[in-house]
């Protein structure tokens, strides 16, 4: 049974403000199903008024919540984790519906990442350590430097449609655990999740006001990055919008996870059906709508033939269709937009004499798990984000041209490297311009607890675990002179 049939809903408010649920000032837009296409539900909208509303709100509540025991925010970070575990499994039904995810790994996401992702938070806030440090300007045992940690205050957290719940808890979590007060703006293409995600802060005893939702279009997010009252932000997005954010936060902390060229490096004594395996799920999990998807494989000429004969034989075996089903391993794509892109790509490498091997449908949303051969880097598929399921195959022949190519997009978030030799995987994995680099590991890869974040074109700042925290507060110095007998000639060497 086609689950949507049961999570249907008519109209969701547009502002989670204060701790109450209230219309937006810009009427509603409409959500569809990817896979059929029909209109789920409707949202109400927001605007820059709404925005205000949201932001006294945040900036009421944040002193109060900001002042609170550490402890007794880590309790609320808990009941949240408690609270998400019992209702993932609906929030999971809505997260396939909205975005075609497939159910599987709509479960995988609530389950193992969004909900442990507010229990994680309450444990780094306890572990959050400030510093001391020796005098060393003046010859004194009076002196005592303490470094500690403060709240920035208020923050925007503009979050995607790809892991709706995930990347929203790892931020919202960590950025409230560690005193701030929260606006949140979800993707307009899962808003109904996020709400539902939202409805439960209240029941876990989190104060009004420490966290507000504003739902909308691209226009609610630019409305709180311009806004005065906001302290900092965090957004997880495209380049080109990342750019506009960074130019207007030049005085504000910010952290901006941007998008991904995913070389995936498969040098000539690589484990051919293990980088095969970890090929298939860089390129087609999620249908390729992951900033870590392997955007171009990279493989030495020796080894070019077996590859690709492996890759096309288990993308045949591709289960594509209703990603309610169980058994489905890729769904469609999420909007119109991003099958425009993917369409607009391969007819770029079409173009350009790349050969095009497609498996499965081409209808509404569906767009085929794709191969493409005879890629050369001038394609535009070889150069930017695709964000689609797309595998594009550069014959290379050797690590130093794949670490030239791998140079050239500017873009640097993760990069997938399969070599048997642990030399080589060292002096590559260090020379490529990436800030994660999987060894013998697919690129759509990570950990929780470990740094995550790009560099160049790909973002500024490092996300998860201690790193947040590190971004959304301000380090404090207090300087103590506790007088008393001065034992020593205060001056340093050479006088004063």
């Amino acid at each position: 049974m086609n689950m949507m049939d049961s999570i249907k809903q008519e109209v969701t408010r547009a502002a989670l403000i204060g701790g109450h649920w209230v219309d937006g000032a810009a009427g509603h837009f409409e959500v569809k199903s990817p896979h059929s296409g029909a209109v789920l539900h409707k949202v109400g909208q927001c605007d820059a008024s709404d925005v205000d509303k949201a932001v006294a709100a945040a900036r009421a509540a944040q002193p109060e919540w900001g002042a609170l025991p550490y402890i007794e925010r880590a309790k609320a970070m808990r009941r949240i984790h408690q609270l998400f575990l019992e209702r993932a499994e609906p929030i999971a039904q809505m997260i396939t519906a909205e975005i075609g995810k497939t159910i599987t790994d709509s479960r995988e996401e609530v389950f193992e990442y969004s909900a442990p992702s507010w229990g994680k938070a309450a444990e780094e806030i306890l572990r959050h350590r400030g510093l001391s440090f020796p005098s060393t300007q003046e010859q004194t045992t009076n002196k005592r430097l303490v470094m500690n940690h403060r709240p920035l205050g208020v923050v925007a957290a503009i979050t995607p449609y790809n892991f709706p719940t995930d990347i929203s808890s790892i931020a919202l979590a960590h950025i409230a655990a560690a005193g701030n007060a929260v606006i949140w703006k979800p993707s307009e293409y899962s808003p109904v999740c996020c709400a539902m995600l939202a409805d439960l802060f209240k029941e876990a005893g989190l104060p009004d006001g420490v966290i507000n939702v504003v739902q909308g279009r691209g226009d609610v997010g630019a409305a709180l990055v311009e806004h005065a009252g906001v302290d900092g932000v965090f957004f997880t997005g495209s380049t080109k919008t990342g750019r506009e954010i960074a130019g207007k936060c030049a005085l504000r902390p910010h952290l901006l996870e941007l998008g991904g060229d995913g070389p995936f490096i498969i040098l000539a004594d690589a484990d051919i059906d293990r980088a095969v395996e970890g090929a298939l799920n860089g390129c087609f999990y999620y249908s390729g709508q992951v900033c870590t998807s392997a955007e171009r494989l990279l493989v030495h000429e020796a080894v070019y033939d077996e590859f690709l004969e492996k890759l096309r034989a288990g993308a045949h075996k591709l289960k594509i269709g209703d990603p309610f089903d169980e058994a489905t391993q890729m769904g469609p794509l999420c909007n119109p937009d991003t099958l425009k892109r993917v369409k607009a790509h391969v007819d770029d490498a079409r173009a350009k004499g790349a050969k095009i091997e497609q498996i499965g449908p081409e209808e509404g949303l569906y767009y085929p798990a794709t191969i493409l051969t005879d890629v050369t880097t001038d394609m535009l598929i070889a150069q930017e984000e695709t964000f689609g399921p797309v595998a594009p195959i550069i014959k290379i022949k050797s690590a130093e041209e794949a670490i030239k190519i791998a140079h050239q997009s500017g873009l640097g978030l993760i990069a997938s490297l399969w070599t048997r030799d642990l030399a080589t995987a060292w002096r590559v994995g260090e020379a490529l311009p990436h800030g994660s680099v999987n060894i013998n590991e697919t690129s759509n890869y990570w950990d929780q607890l470990a740094p995550f974040g790009g560099t160049g074109l790909s973002g500024v700042g490092r996300e998860l675990s201690q790193w947040f925290l590190e971004t959304f507060t301000e380090r404090k110095l207090l300087v103590f002179d506790l007088g008393g007998e001065q034992k020593y000639d205060r001056r340093a060497e050479g006088g004063w």
